[in-house]
């Protein structure tokens, strides 16, 4: 069992039952799926998109599947079956490894980190946008040729945004500290 699954079950279920107000345990959120995608389009070569393809089975520790196109856009040199992105559905054990990863490593070794933002998407789900998948230690920089982003979603089976905000601080996700002092616009 992964260390975040523990620290889920033996601290977080407690947790969210008293702050929230549950009587079943079954009532309480948790993380149904986390799911990685990184969009290139058509202008990736048949070895760049290997290469991203085995960068994420390393991270994730599961195998993506490679997106085509569905219609043809000529504007953008795209043609109907072009494969213009990857993308992983991770559940179970690798779920929770992956987010630990995330949450314990990968994050906070950005320079300047100071938080991610603290929007949800009005279900209790929250999306995260990486701009370098190089943060992960599992990606060889010296083999690397482009930098290529990631989203990743975490569904949660949260009702509302603060049962998924806290369900996620409590496992640990470095959200953004709001400033109370308002914001002065220019004149």
């Amino acid at each position: 069992m992964s260390e975040l699954k523990k620290v889920y079950l033996e601290n977080v279920v407690p947790a969210l039952m008293k702050k929230l107000g549950y009587k079943n345990i079954h009532e309480v959120p948790k993380i149904e799926k986390i799911v990685i995608n990184s969009s290139f389009g058509a202008e990736m070569d048949k070895t760049g998109i290997a290469d991203l393809r085995n960068d994420i089975a390393s991270l994730s520790g599961q195998a993506p599947v490679i997106v085509k196109a569905k219609i043809s856009v000529s504007n953008f040199k795209l043609r109907q079956g072009m494969p213009v992105g990857v993308k992983v559905t991770l559940r179970g054990n690798q779920m929770w490894e992956f987010l630990y990863r995330l949450v314990a490593i990968s994050l906070p070794n950005i320079r300047d980190f100071r938080g991610v933002r603290a929007k949800l998407d009005g279900r209790g789900n929250y999306s995260l946008g990486v701009t370098d998948h190089s943060i992960f230690p599992e990606i060889n920089v010296e083999r690397q040729r482009v930098n290529v982003g990631l989203d990743i979603c975490i569904t949660t089976t949260a009702n509302n945004d603060e049962e998924g905000k806290e369900l996620l601080q409590l496992l640990g996700m470095p959200f953004r500290k709001q400033s109370s002092q308002p914001v002065e616009q220019a004149a």
